[in-house]
Formats: structure tokens, sequence, C-alpha cells
């Protein structure tokens, strides 16, 4: 069944959207969407560090990713506005990847699969990572769901209930972090935010808990990767962008249904 490129470019899909979709609640409740932008673009340079030393882009990309959002922990409230701390690691990021890979000799390095994905060249070691991947990110949501909505709902709440914040957003960072190295071959550096915010806005309407939106994000997250691919093969459009274009469109019918009950 693996020999097939296409079952393995929707397993690919549907592992990424089993860890991104829940992760994206978490995003889109507390207002991360930067935070993952810059993360993503970090994901570059992490590619950069892979090649120039010869070691697995996985381990390259987490490392780094993790290491600027572990960055812009440290650096908030430090005499830099939020938004101001991101959008300059996040370009900083790209741009210092982006002149690395110029320097790489002897490596034909296909840019644009790692910025928009080659969900279509994805094989079976790509494939075990990326379940891998996203089944650490499902066993640390689990893990911490409790201490995480709460020290998203009120820090001063989580204070009292003894969990520290703190700890609780670096367990989204690290979860944040693996998403990241796992998409970038999926959906590519420009499009990895696009698949943790745009199932979670959509799943946001039909939800009155929060691990309904969880769920209902999930679903959303796997039915716009298996409409995209289709789509993708049936059109012969970008694989990544067309998953999201799908993504884009359910989120507007979620919307004008919404408007329509309300």
């Amino acid at each position: 069944m693996l020999d097939d490129f296409l079952i393995r470019a929707i397993l690919a899909g549907l592992g990424v959207s089993i860890a991104a979709a829940p992760l994206g609640c978490f995003v889109v409740w507390r207002r991360m969407a930067y935070f993952g932008d810059a993360t993503a673009h970090a994901a570059i340079l992490g590619v950069a560090i892979s090649l120039a030393f010869s070691m697995s882009v996985f381990i390259g990309v987490l490392i780094v990713a993790f290491f600027v959002a572990l960055s812009v922990s440290y650096l908030s409230g430090r005499g830099f506005a939020m938004d101001t701390i991101l959008g300059v690691i996040a370009h900083s990021a790209l741009a210092f990847g982006l002149v690395a890979v110029s320097f790489i000799d002897g490596v034909r390095i296909d840019l644009m699969a790692y910025l928009f994905g080659d969900i279509l060249a994805v094989d079976r070691m790509d494939l075990a990572l990326i379940w891998i991947g996203a089944l650490c990110v499902l066993g640390l949501l689990w893990w911490r769901w409790g201490q995480l909505l709460t020290a998203t709902v009120s820090p001063e709440l989580a204070y009292a209930s003894g969990i520290n914040p703190k700890r609780e957003e670096l367990v989204l960072t690290l979860s944040l972090a693996i998403v990241v190295a796992v998409a970038i071959k999926v959906i590519g550096v420009l499009l990895i935010v696009a698949l943790l915010l745009i199932p979670a806005a959509s799943a946001r309407p039909f939800s009155n808990t929060p691990e309904k939106m969880a769920i209902v994000a999930t679903i959303i997250a796997g039915l716009s990767t298996v409409l995209g691919l289709q789509a993708s093969l049936y059109w012969d459009t970008p694989a990544g962008p067309t998953i999201v274009c799908v993504a884009a469109l359910l989120f507007t019918t979620s919307t004008i249904l919404q408007i329509i009950r309300s």
C-alpha cells in the first residue's frame, strides 16, 4: 500500500493534521499566530544547518525551531514589544537561512519544496518521522491538557492551582517546534501556520467545549488534506497550497453558517 505515492501523501498529511489541529486551538486561544509564524520561518535556517553538517533535516529544524521559540519566550517583556521581537526573529532567521543555503557547495537544494512543501515526494522514512512526531505532540497535549487549559484561561488561576504557566508555555513551545519540523516536508515553511490556524478557526463556531473544538479542528484539517490532494491531482496544482485553499474554503463555509445561525 505504501508503494503508492498518493497513499503516502495522504498518510503524511493526516499525520500532520492530527498534531497541528489540536495545537492550533491553543495558538488561537492564546493569540500566538505570529509566534507560530516566527518559528516556522526559522525552519529554513534549520534546513541550512542540517545540510551543512550532513544530518537529518528533521533534527536541524527541530533544534532551530525550539531555540527560536525559547529565545522569543526569554526576550518577551524585557524592553521589546512581542510583535517587534517576533518580526525581527522571523525575518532575520529566514534571511540567514536563505543566505546560508547559498554557501553550501555540492548539494542540490529545492528551496520551493521547503517553502511550499512537497507532500507528493514523501518517502517511508519521512512518513515514519511525521507520525512519530505527531504522536509525540498528541502525547504532550494529552498529558498536559488540563494544565494547559488552566494556564491559557488565566495565569493567576494557574498559579493559585499550583500550575506554573511558564512551564506550560514551554510544553506548547516544544510541541510547536515538533509540528514545524514534521510539517516542513508536507506543506512547507510558508504554509505551516495556515494549517495550524485555519482548521482551529473553522471549528470554533461548532464547538462549545475546548475538547470538542480540538476534535472538530482535527476532522477539518484531515478533510482539507484529503480533498486538497484530490483537487491537486485533478487540476494539476501545487499540493501544499491547494490543501490550504481547501481549508480556507471550509473556514469560509463555517463562517457563513455561523452568520446564518445567528
